[in-house]
């Protein structure tokens, strides 16, 4: 098990305003990352998908280094900037000054899949109800809507193992997700995995949209409607590359304008 006890200590960490900006002290590639993670944590916040600071969404640094970005535990999400995201290496330590910590869990389950999956530049892994919920029905997610449909051809489970600190657990997370994007953590939450911020975004959107149906749906006690299978499995293969395409190239800009106009302060 994980010894994260010294690094998740209390400690007196400053504030947004006191944070250094990293702009030009990092490679633009690396700079625009950490633009669209922020902008993704506040997306988060946003739709109302934060768990206090309990979850994590991570990205690959470019680079040879295997380093990625992820949250400093204790910030809020509508905290979280450029600036403060921390960067750390597949052990989960931290190879660029930070005087935040990193949840032990998040490391756990995000550097298993950014060490042995080429396309998990990004991964996002959520504890909403709506979420949590589906993913502790026997039945998983159903392909009753057309959101549910969507991601329904891309999704995979894995069992639930207790809070991920056991470093052998990473193992059967790769294995059990193989080469999907969309995944149900069994009596956990919700995960994507993306290209891009933009492509793990618009994954858990369909989602977090699917089982918050899924549950309404299922709350009055009446059996829901079958689809015919062709259908979804239909509608699975159309929209299962868009979500690297055009929903993404569409939709990304759009709730990135719409967050510039609540709070660009995620940019410093």
């Amino acid at each position: 098990m994980l010894d994260f006890a010294e690094k998740i200590r209390p400690l007196r960490a400053p504030s947004t305003h006191e944070i250094r900006s990293l702009e030009g002290q990092v490679g633009p590639d690396e700079w625009q990352l950490r633009v669209d993670l922020a902008a993704l944590y506040r997306l988060v916040a946003f739709y109302g998908w934060d768990d206090l600071i309990f979850t994590h969404i991570s990205a690959r640094v470019p680079g040879a280094d295997h380093h990625f970005l992820i949250n400093p535990y204790g910030m809020l999400f509508d905290e979280i900037t450029a600036s403060s995201l921390v960067k750390i290496d597949t052990e989960g330590n931290k190879v660029a000054d930070s005087p935040y910590p990193v949840n032990p869990a998040g490391f756990t389950i995000h550097s298993a899949l950014h060490m042995n999956r080429e396309d998990a530049h990004c991964i996002m892994h959520l504890h909403t109800e709506d979420g949590v919920a589906v993913a502790s029905q026997e039945c998983g997610l159903l392909p009753i809507t057309q959101h549910a449909q969507s991601v329904w051809g891309d999704l995979a489970y894995h069992d639930y193992e207790g809070i991920a600190l056991e470093l052998g657990e990473r193992e059967r997370i790769v294995s059990d997700i193989g080469d999907k994007h969309v995944v149900l953590l069994r009596n956990h939450g919700t995960l994507t995995i993306g290209r891009t911020c933009a492509d793990a975004f618009m994954r858990m959107y369909f989602l977090e949209k699917a089982c918050s149906m899924q549950v309404r749906a299922l709350a009055g006690g009446a059996k829901p409607y079958a689809v015919n299978q062709g259908v979804a499995e239909k509608n699975a293969a159309i929209t299962k590359e868009g979500f690297e395409g055009p929903l993404s190239a569409l939709a990304w800009p759009a709730v990135i304008r719409k967050l510039d106009r609540i709070d660009p302060s995620y940019r410093h």
